[in-house]
């Protein structure tokens, strides 16, 4: 065998305990086993964490193993290989000397390699008259031989770790996009539920992701976001039979108002009103206003004002005016993240991204659907756009939705110089110059 002793290393590189246990362990290979080269190398690359060895020094490996002969490695054909720090750099994509000596111990340290070296330190073999190779000074591959088996365990465990961390990733990406289109949902139906606490604590658990975290914190904040997601399920499906249970009830109401005889009367003043229809015998309601008019009609019946119709949106001197959709994305590239897809075709995209970045920054659904009536689905989500755009500029998205809106209604507020402050800011003069 060509490690039947115990060696020392040359010069002044130190003997310790761990080559000593590696001379042992390769002493002790079972005979006949053999490996194929690359498919033990590749085990070895799989296993490299565990080894302890970085991504240069199997570099170095892969190098070594292009000097032994044929691609099975076996004692028979011998377990020394001896190229010069010439050829094995060459073959180590022209890795310089001293790294080349600094990743050799790390291969010596960890086990994978051992040194033979002779007298003077020189890598060669002495072979007989019929060419064999009777004693060969180098590297020895026994101990590489040695732990396959342990080896191949190792890569086989790996492979497992990183498909289980695969899985585990892919299951928290569903939930999370679970989680945040059933809380989008919910405000946008108008569920009764506790939606704003259920999003802080979404937000929290999504916070305390790190970018590279472990399987156990990945699987620990997974449990977690599957209990909220059942419990958001729960109270969604509790919410829905509430509305449906208030449903059959306004529809009950509605049937036995219907029964009344009175509902005629007041069906056909209403009817009247609305239509602007004036007769001789009104008794001077001719010089009266609409409103007006309909307030004593149904003051005479409920005694309450009768519920006005929303103003038509209005911006600053006449109705609110709406923009090409190419100048909102212009203006708001970062809406575009959120819809449909990831990518915004049209209005009805838009709208459909708003109602997402109202639920994301806390926007109550009361606060939007004023906003829509008001200003009008289209300027609504185009508001809401410019809102995400300057979002670290703004302390509560709710509270400025609903001023923009009370400002709108009193023909104070036009999107116009919004838009164009935010092109003028996303053009790379502005950026240059912020």
């Amino acid at each position: 065998m060509d490690n039947a002793y115990v060696t020392t290393p040359f010069g002044r590189r130190a003997m310790s305990l761990g080559m000593l246990a590696s001379q042992q362990l390769a002493e002790n290979i079972e005979p006949g086993i053999t490996r194929n080269k690359w498919k033990l190398f590749r085990a070895v690359c799989e296993a490299r964490p565990a080894l302890g060895v970085s991504d240069r020094a199997l570099t170095v490996l892969d190098a070594l193993l292009t000097f032994y002969p044929g691609d099975e490695i076996s004692e028979e054909r011998g377990m020394i290989v001896f190229p010069s720090n010439a050829q094995l750099s060459i073959r180590a994509r022209g890795m310089s000397a001293a790294t080349l000596r600094r990743h050799l111990a790390v291969l010596v340290d960890a086990g994978l390699i051992l040194r033979k070296d002779s007298a003077n330190g020189k890598r060669y073999a002495r072979r007989s008259r019929a060419g064999e190779v009777e004693e060969a000074f180098g590297f020895s591959l026994a101990p590489l031989l040695a732990r396959a088996a342990e080896i191949e365990a190792l890569a086989a465990q790996a492979v497992a770790e990183r498909e289980h961390l695969r899985i585990i990733k892919q299951r928290l990406t569903i939930c999370r996009r679970d989680i945040a289109k059933l809380i989008a949902v919910a405000m946008e139906e108008g569920v009764r539920g506790e939606w704003e606490r259920i999003t802080l604590v979404f937000r929290s658990m999504t916070a305390r992701l790190p970018r590279a975290a472990g399987i156990e914190h990945l699987v620990s904040v997974l449990d977690e976001m599957e209990l909220l997601r059942e419990e958001i399920v729960n109270q969604l499906n509790l919410g829905s039979k509430t509305q449906k249970m208030d449903s059959n009830e306004s529809q009950t109401e509605r049937h036995k108002q219907n029964s009344n005889p009175e509902s005629i009367y007041e069906s056909e003043l209403g009817s009247e009103t609305e239509q602007g229809a004036k007769s001789a015998g009104d008794n001077g309601r001719l010089n009266k206003p609409l409103g007006e008019e309909k307030g004593m009609a149904d003051g005479d019946r409920r005694g309450e004002p009768r519920t006005r119709k929303p103003k038509a949106p209005t911006g600053e001197g006449g109705p609110l005016k709406s923009f090409p959709l190419g100048l909102v994305l212009q203006a708001c590239p970062d809406i575009v993240d959120y819809g449909p897809g990831g990518k915004i075709g049209n209005w009805r995209d838009l709208m459909a991204a708003a109602v997402v970045v109202r639920s994301m920054l806390g926007v109550s659904p009361s606060a939007y659907e004023a906003a829509c009536s008001a200003m009008g689905p289209e300027n609504a989500a185009t508001v809401m756009a410019c809102i995400l755009e300057r979002e670290g500029h703004i302390n509560s998205a709710g509270g400025y939705l609903r001023d923009l809106t009370r400002r709108t209604e009193n023909g104070e507020f036009a999107i116009g110089p919004m838009l164009m402050s935010l092109v003028r800011a996303n053009s790379p003069v502005g950026r240059r110059a912020g």
